[in-house]
Order: structure tokens, then C-alpha cells, then sequence
């Protein structure tokens, strides 16, 4: 099995070029960071990565975790790399000072979470639910409840979990049946959740449960849904932790991959009731378990990058030193030497640099917002709102075709667990499920995001790649690369104007239009990239062969993606006439 190394080269080369990471630091007022700590942050980043989590990778992949007297316990390991996790103050990034954390960038958060999504992806989910239950509390919850929990999230003293679905309410929210009765200061919380990514573990002293229930006088529908706080052991007024709260992991599930992260099913009530905390109003649940579930949903995205980039890593190895074939003069030769090998391979690279060059921005768009005026605000918020599905959906379901190259390369050793190709594979199937499906960021991508306002958050994405790439200065090796990705924006204009014309069909065209674009902002910045690489190769210090890199992989990217843009258009202008016509019992 390959070691998995962070491809820092790339990383670096993303936040300098595409992102502007001096210039957003200057922005935001963190030059310190353009200065060298960013450098420091991301090698340390690294080291436990590369030392400490991926090699428990494949451990938890066969010794996941079990349920046993004292609940869930998880992949022997796991614990002691928490505990070297935590006290290292990596969950403390991105949290405000005043709660003990240290309020750097997001991006910078993002290329560190990439460290750890790609390591060991089951284990990084922890602290990823974590991450998003800090905003949720920060945004919504009241200042005695921050007081109480957010410091011991940010310090990773504890640990937190999202609890939205029930054995009858899956994307469904509407049909949640958990129940939540007022008793004096607090709420006695009944119900049965499913699906907890580390519901239950012994890595932390407590867990804390973001919960979604009703009131006894809630309204039906997502208008009665309230959010509460429900820790595994209660909180005393000195901060010291009380008894146990009834909310307990009752059984694991067993599942295709990710065998690491334990998966409950949570009971809360089974002795009367478990005592919770309302967070915001009563009724607003839905809206405040949106910004963890927005948060979690460019998470996930990243994942999908993660989980790309190491089984890239483990077949280029595979590809390199696998004999396989003979040259004429009868030399044995590796994969590396055969086109349709290095197809693959080009296809997993590429994939992977146009996925970084958009988490990347994505995430320093949030940034912008964070310290925007108010007259920039509306127009950054809108940016931040139209990357998130397209992040989630798009990053997710390419990460399908490129894990899946993976074991292809590999060959018949590929479809051989010992080999390891095949657990990056079974993880990634997760991605596009979790924190909504495909289906659910199409669905939010064309009637949120693009519908509610007649397409002006989009129509002015794309009149600004359209600018940029009328404005780029590449080499001539690169003309036909740049002529197909304005094409590409004249085909998602023609998507975005049949959409407007035919909003009935929004169900029917979100997903292609979703990956339309998807390939579309891919293409874009990597020919932002190859623009930058050639500029930067006419420095004398410059590492051409890298550079050189950069352009001949966004020549591909263009060659080998970008056509795909007109194949999502002929569908979309289809229309869903076919796709609704059988009758449903002819299926």
C-alpha cells in the first residue's frame, strides 16, 4: 500500500495563484500569514497526516469500530491520534479567539483539512462534524450556550454530531417524529435517530448532540422542526461534566465503507427523556441546522478532492512499478508506458488539480464575505451560496470516476482488497449520500440558488469567467483548450436560459446543469493556473518541469472534460418529457 504524501507543491501553487493568498491576507488582515506562518502551518499539517493518521488508514478499514458494554470504541489508534490532534490545537483554526481559537483564514483550514480527509478520511470526519456544530452554536445559539460549549469544541476537549434523520424521515425533514417537551430551564428530548457519523466514541470526555425535534405545539411540516443541544453527559453550572444524559448509541451500522467512523443508531429517551438545550428560536431548527449542514456540505466536498488525490497517489505508484508488457526489443516495460494507462492517470490528475483550484477559491470567497462591507456582502453571499452545491455535487460525483479509475489501473489486483485501491473506492460511494444527495444539490443549485433570483448570481459568475478568459494570455499550444472553455460558457448560458424558460423542468435538468457548471468553473481555473505557470516560468529560479506540468494537465483537463459541458447541454434542451413517461408499474 502507498504512502499518502500531501502534495504541497500544488497545494501552495493554488493559494499563491488562483486564490490570491497574500492579497486575501492583506484583505483580512493577516499578513502574518503571507509571511511564513501559513508554511509552517501547512508542513506541521502534514507530518501528523503522513506519520500519524494514514497509517492508520487501512486499520480502520478492517478494525472498525465495534459496540461493546461501555458504548462505541473505536479503531484501536484512533484515540491516541485524537488526543495528539487535539492537543496540537488543530480544531481551534478557524474559531473566534474569544472562544479560544485562532480565527485564521478558512482557506488556510481547507488545505488542512485536505491533509486529513485524504490521510484517513473516517477518522477526519469527526472532527469535520465538529467544526460544523462550532458555526451553528456561534451563529444561533444563545450566549450562555456558547459559554457552556463552544470553548471545549474549539479546544477539542469534546467532540460534536448532527442527529437529522429518522428511521421514517430521511431527506424528508418534514416527517421528523422526535419529540421535545418543555421542563423548566431545559426540554426532555424523545426519539430515534439514524445515520450519526460518531455518534458514540471514547476519544473525548463529551459529545455533544446538535438534535433536530418537535415542540408539543409545533406547526406540521419544516416550520415545526426545532434545533437542540443534547450533550452525552451533562454539563454543571462550574463547567465540570454531571451524569450521564439518556442519549445512547444503540447499534452500529454496517456499511460499504468509511469502516473507521462509526455510524449510529442514536436513542434518546429510553429512561424518561434526555435533557436538551434549545438553540435560536422555537421552530427555527431547520435554519439553524443549515449552517452546520452548508458548512458540512462544502466538507464533504473537500472529501471528495481528499479521497481523489490519494487514490491517485496509490495507482500512479502501482502504475510505476508494475511490469506489465514487452517492448519489440523485448524490454519489460511498467504501466507507466502504455497510453490508455496514462489516460487514466491524466484523467485522476487533472480531475484532481480542477477540484483543489475550486475548494480553494470557494473557500477564500467565504473569507471575502467574512470581513465584507455591506455593500459587498449581498454579492459574496450569493458567490458563497452558488459554490456550495456545485462543490457538493460535482466534487463528490467525479470523485466516483476517479476512485473508480483507481482499481482500474491496478487491474485484476485492484478488485483485490489487499491491494488497497479498493477502500478508496468503497469510502468515496459515501460522498454523494451524505448531507444531501446529488439529486438534493441539483434540486437546491437550480431552485434556490438560481431561480429565486432570475439567474443573476450565476449569469454574473459567468460574465466574469467569460471576461477572464477574453483576457488571458496563454501559449498557442493552449488556443484550442481556451476556444472550448468559452464555449463551454456560451453552452451553460444556453442551460441557464432553457431553465429560465422552462422552470417546471428544474427537477428533471438540476443535475446536469450541475455538473455542466462543475466542469465548466474546472476548466476555467485551470486555464487561470496554465496562464500563471507560464508566467511564472520566465523567472530564472523557476521549476519549469512543475510549471510545464501545469499547462500540459490543463491541456488535457480541456481536451478530456470540457467536451462532456455540450453532452450535459443536449440533455438538459431534451427536457424531462422521456424521463417521466413509462408508467410506474412498467419499471
Amino acid at each position: 500500500m502507498s504512502e499518502y504524501r500531501f502534495p504541497r507543491q500544488d497545494a501552495q501553487f493554488v493559494l499563491d495563484h488562483i486564490v490570491n493568498f497574500s492579497g486575501l491576507c492583506a484583505e483580512i488582515g493577516h499578513d502574518d500569514l503571507a509571511s511564513g506562518l501559513s508554511d509552517a502551518i501547512l508542513d506541521e499539517a502534514a507530518r501528523l497526516g503522513e506519520q500519524v493518521l494514514a497509517p492508520l488508514n487501512k486499520v480502520g478499514d478492517q478494525q472498525g469500530a465495534v459496540l461493546g458494554e461501555k458504548g462505541v470504541e473505536e479503531t484501536a489508534g484512533f484515540a491516541q491520534a485524537y488526543k495528539q490532534f487535539a492537543q496540537s490545537g488543530w480544531p481551534s483554526l478557524v474559531a473566534p479567539e474569544a472562544f479560544g481559537g485562532q480565527a485564521l483564514p478558512k482557506v488556510i483550514s481547507t488545505a488542512v483539512n485536505e491533509v486529513w480527509q485524504s490521510s484517513n478520511m473516517a477518522f477526519a470526519l469527526c472532527p469535520l462534524l465538529t467544526q460544523g456544530a462550532i458555526e451553528a452554536l456561534l451563529t444561533h445559539a444563545s450566549d450562555e450556550l456558547k459559554e457552556t460549549y463552544v470553548t471545549p469544541l474549539v479546544s477539542g476537549e469534546w467532540t460534536a454530531t448532527m442527529n437529522l434523520t429518522e428511521p421514517d424521515a430521511g431527506s424528508d425533514l418534514a416527517a421528523i417524529k422526535s419529540r421535545a417537551v418543555p421542563e423548566g430551564d431545559h426540554y426532555r428530548i424523545t426519539g430515534q435517530k439514524i445515520f450519526i457519523t460518531w455518534g458514540d466514541h471514547q476519544m473525548a470526555d463529551n459529545i455533544i448532540h446538535l438534535v433536530l425535534a418537535r415542540l408539543p405545539d409545533a406547526p406540521a411540516g419544516v416550520k415545526g422542526i426545532s434545533l437542540f443541544v443534547v450533550p452525552k453527559f451533562l454539563v454543571n453550572a462550574d463547567g465540570s461534566l454531571g451524569e450521564r444524559n439518556d442519549a445512547k448509541a444503540v447499534s452500529l451500522e454496517h456499511k460499504l465503507g468509511i469502516h473507521g467512523s462509526p455510524t449510529c443508531v442514536m436513542s434518546f429517551g429510553d429512561e424518561g427523556g434526555a435533557i436538551g438545550y434549545l438553540v435560536g428560536e422555537p421552530h427555527t431548527g431547520l435554519a439553524c441546522m443549515f449552517t452546520m449542514m452548508n458548512d458540512a456540505r462544502q466538507g464533504v466536498g473537500l472529501q471528495g478532492l481528499a479521497i481523489s488525490e490519494r487514490a491517485y497517489q496509490h495507482a500512479r505508484t502501482y502504475a510505476q512499478e508494475r511490469i506489465q508488457g514487452t517492448l519489440r526489443d523485448g524490454s519489460r516495460v511498467n504501466l507507466m508506458k502504455h497510453p490508455d494507462v496514462r489516460r487514466m492517470l491524466m484523467l485522476m490528475k487533472s480531475g484532481v488539480e480542477a477540484m483543489r483550484a475550486l475548494m480553494y477559491l470557494a473557500s477564500a470567497t467565504g473569507d471575502q464575505l467574512e470581513h465584507a462591507s455591506e455593500n459587498e456582502a449581498h454579492a459574496l453571499q450569493a458567490r458563497v451560496d452558488l459554490y456550495t452545491p456545485i462543490v457538493k455535487g460535482w466534487m463528490t460525483e467525479l470523485a466516483q470516476e476517479v476512485t473508480s479509475l483507481g482499481v482500474q489501473i491496478h487491474g485484476g489486483m485492484g478488485f483485490v482488497e489487499e491491494t488497497g485501491a479498493a477502500q478508496y473506492l468503497r469510502d468515496a460511494r459515501i460522498l454523494p449520500i451524505y448531507e444531501g444527495t446529488t439529486g438534493i444539490q441539483a434540486l437546491d443549485l437550480v431552485g434556490r440558488k438560481t431561480l429565486s433570483d432570475e439567474g443573476q448570481a450565476l449569469t454574473l459568475l459567468l460574465q466574469e469567467v467569460e471576461t477572464e478568459l477574453a483576457n488571458m494570455l496563454l501559449p498557442d499550444t493552449l488556443s484550442g483548450a481556451l476556444e472550448r472553455c468559452q464555449m463551454g460558457v456560451d453552452n451553460a448560458k444556453e442551460a441557464l436560459a432553457y431553465l429560465l424558460a422552462n422552470p417546471k423542468q428544474a427537477p428533471a435538468i438540476g443535475v446536469n446543469l450541475m455538473m455542466l457548471l462543475g466542469y465548466l468553473l474546472g476548466g476555467w481555473l485551470m486555464l487561470r493556473a496554465a496562464g500563471k505557470a507560464q508566467e511564472l516560468s520566465k523567472q530564472p529560479s523557476a521549476d519549469t518541469a512543475f510549471l510545464m506540468t501545469k499547462q500540459q494537465t490543463a491541456h488535457f483537463y480541456c481536451e478530456h472534460y470540457l467536451p462532456r459541458i455540450a453532452m450535459h447541454l443536449a440533455i438538459i434542451n431534451a427536457g424531462g418529457e422521456s424521463l417521466m413517461a413509462i408508467d410506474e408499474a412498467q419499471f
